[in-house]
């Protein structure tokens, strides 16, 4: 159904161009070969034991994988349990939009046109002066090795198809404030001083490569995960958009969409609370990084040149997922 759902959307795309825009959405369709920063899946660990191929390579000094009990695991998940080998790597499987022109679809390589054109995107200042980001989120389903048909019989790889998860346009809690209170309510016990304070914590382990699981309201040097808006303080715009793309892969785990693939050896696990260590994200596009960055590393480190004038503030970002997988034969 899903691959039915996306030939249509991509065919709606192709046959009807009076829907498109060209806009500053200067998208072209996400290549899974030149987009990716391949590095980015290591270290790849068995059973405990480094297997990446040279040193430094994707970033280990950031890795934060979970040290193993045991080379040998278990899964009871037949009527025989499952004797295996644990491994250990990072995915990419999805992909996240933070687009300030409505409706690009940016690993789709395609503008659609805005049928309730206003203010839905764009940079706002409020009274005190502070700048402000709002930008629509988009979250695709985009298992790369699936496509490419790679690894396919290693058991933890995503085997989805592509599919648009998530278009923010179309979720009114996410282009709301007081909406998105009204859905979660627990923002408000984050909303104070005290609770923003502990975040300078978070950003100073983020620096180091691991952000605090435990402080899940807080994003590092990228702002605070809630509210659950399209809205984000600026002082770096590639910063504040990466920041917004950590902002959607938490809302995917309050609206019950995200599947955590490192919690539990033997399958993935819905994640309400999201594990930060969990994810990377990777910048595809406007312009490739050849890194990838935990969530709320600063982007300082990072981020310049990452925006060309001529593109607007469009971006697609690669999420890699932490795997931890018992592998048997």
């Amino acid at each position: 159904m899903r691959t039915k759902r996306s030939v249509l959307l991509l065919f709606m795309l192709a046959a009807f161009p009076r829907v498109l825009l060209a806009g500053n959405c200067n998208a072209g369709f996400l290549n899974p070969v030149t987009d990716v920063s391949w590095k980015c899946i290591f270290p790849i660990r068995i059973a405990g034991l480094d297997m990446t191929p040279v040193t430094g390579l994707g970033d280990n000094n950031l890795d934060v994988m979970d040290k193993i009990d045991s080379p040998i695991c278990t899964c009871n998940d037949g009527v025989i349990p499952r004797v295996g080998l644990s491994v250990s790597f990072w995915e990419p499987s999805r992909v996240i939009d933070t687009v300030q022109d409505p409706y690009c679809f940016m690993a789709l390589g395609q503008q659609l046109s805005n049928p309730t054109p206003g203010r839905l995107s764009g940079t706002i200042q409020n009274k005190s002066g502070a700048s402000h980001l709002f930008q629509q989120m988009h979250f695709y389903m985009f298992p790369v090795w699936a496509i490419m048909d790679m690894f396919l019989d290693v058991p933890c790889i995503d085997k989805t198809e592509f599919d648009v998860a998530m278009a923010t346009e179309l979720i009114p809690t996410w282009n709301n404030d007081i909406a998105a209170l009204v859905i979660n309510p627990e923002s408000v016990l984050f909303g104070n001083t005290a609770a923003q304070l502990a975040c300078m914590a978070d950003s100073t382990a983020a620096l180091m490569g691991k952000p605090l699981n435990h402080l899940f309201w807080c994003m590092g040097s990228w702002g605070s995960a809630y509210p659950l808006s399209g809205n984000i303080d600026v002082i770096d715009s590639v910063q504040a958009n990466a920041g917004l793309a950590a902002r959607g892969i938490y809302f995917m785990g309050r609206t019950g969409l995200l599947r955590d693939n490192a919690v539990n050896q033997c399958g993935t696990t819905i994640t309400p609370i999201w594990k930060k260590q969990h994810y990377r994200l990777q910048l595809a596009k406007p312009v490739r990084d050849n890194s990838c960055q935990v969530i709320g590393r600063t982007g300082l480190l990072w981020s310049q040149l990452k925006n060309p004038p001529t593109r607007g503030d469009n971006f697609a970002w690669m999420l890699f997922k932490k795997v931890r997988c018992c592998v048997s034969y």
